[in-house]
């Protein structure tokens, strides 16, 4: 199923997702229990934390024995396959660690703190306006336990159900081993990474796009190769182009530290039309989850709504202002005529006086 027995990327894919999610479902407990006000309450935060800690450790060893205890079976009753089936094994293998890459980098900007999460969203659609402030009611042992219990025993059997394939293929049973190791140590590395981005770096919009975009690069390139196996064995598709030598094969240096991004040495109509066709699907699919979840988005709809509406009150001030001083202005002007009028009515009369002297001398 790979090039090295030992090594299958789509296992290594599946276990580095699944530790990473788990990893962040614990961080995030943590975090809520540390900055919860645990005064009134009938636990203590060290119980708390404990609580999460044993309950991540039993959910993950009795998945684990789960797993095995459906993997031994399908191992041992399972026969030896031919190589067409060996290939369609891969290739859907292949497609499901396509799937799980795309649903990380949907969670990925959540992860570093961009998106609101779903029960946010629900929240703000509500009107109801969000509290980072939080308190002990209704957190209790026995909750923290099931809670931290369940999300760990489903991310941990999660990966069961994606290695059924290679529990039917003998083969692909040998790289299931370095590949997890690999895996959980890739998934167990980014989550350190992503608490020090969080904590650390005062602008993680830049490395989110950076993420995003590395794991939208290997879901594509994983679902053309898995297309690609399963075209191998129900028919090929034209070949557009192939390029020949050993600097451009596949399965050679240099070459070959691009097939995960989707290279290939002979590309085919059905890889064009899966790589590109996945790709747009993926950048469709980010756009409709920024559009909803984005706290930028959210935070410059505020900030719209709050710019209107003291436009709104200053321009009633201004309207309110400048009446005042017309009204004032106005009576100002009425008084002055009436002075400006007494003093011309006394002006001429005045002056008829004058006349009347002048003409009786």
């Amino acid at each position: 199923m790979s090039s090295n027995p030992l090594f299958d990327f789509a296992v290594i894919t599946i276990f580095a997702r699944e530790t990473l999610e788990g990893g962040i479902i614990i961080g995030e407990y943590r975090t809520v229990i540390m900055r919860t006000s645990w005064e009134n309450a009938p636990v203590t935060e060290k119980q708390a934390l404990r609580a999460v800690t044993v309950s991540a450790l039993l959910a993950a060893l009795v998945a684990l024995v789960v797993c095995a205890a459906i993997a031994i079976p399908l191992a041992i009753l399972s026969k030896n396959f031919n190589p067409d089936t060996a290939k369609v094994i891969e290739g859907v293998s292949k497609i499901v660690a396509a799937i799980c890459l795309l649903q990380l980098s949907l969670k990925m900007p959540k992860f570093f703190g961009l998106y609101y999460s779903k029960a946010q969203v629900k929240k703000l659609q509500n009107g109801e306006t969000l509290d980072d402030t939080v308190d002990s009611q209704g957190m209790c042992l026995k909750s923290i336990r099931f809670n931290v219990a369940w999300n760990i025993w489903r991310e941990v059997a999660e990966c069961g159900v994606f290695l059924i394939p290679f529990f039917l293929n003998r083969e692909g049973i040998t790289a299931i081993p370095l590949s997890a190791v690999v895996g959980v140590l890739v998934g167990g590395i980014i989550c350190v990474f992503i608490y020090y981005a969080n904590k650390y770096f005062k602008s993680t919009r830049a490395l989110t796009v950076f993420t995003v975009s590395l794991f939208v690069a290997l879901s594509t390139g994983l679902f053309t190769g898995g297309c690609h196996n399963l075209e191998k064995v129900y028919g090929s598709t034209k070949t557009v182009y192939a390029f020949e030598g050993d600097f451009w094969s596949v399965d050679r240096l240099p070459m070959t530290i691009f097939k995960p991004f989707g290279y290939s040495d002979s590309t085919t109509v059905l890889q064009i039309c899966c790589f590109w066709g996945w790709l747009v699907f993926s950048l469709i699919v980010h756009f409709l989850k920024y559009k909803k979840c984005s706290k930028l988005r959210a935070a410059t709809n505020n900030s719209a709504v709050d710019e209107d509406e003291m436009k709104a009150s200053s321009e009633e001030e201004d309207i309110a202002a400048t009446r005042e001083p017309s009204e004032s202005a106005s009576g100002v002007d009425s008084l002055d005529d009436i002075e400006i009028g007494r003093m011309t009515e006394s002006t001429t009369d005045s002056e008829k006086l004058a006349g009347a002297v002048t003409s009786e001398a």
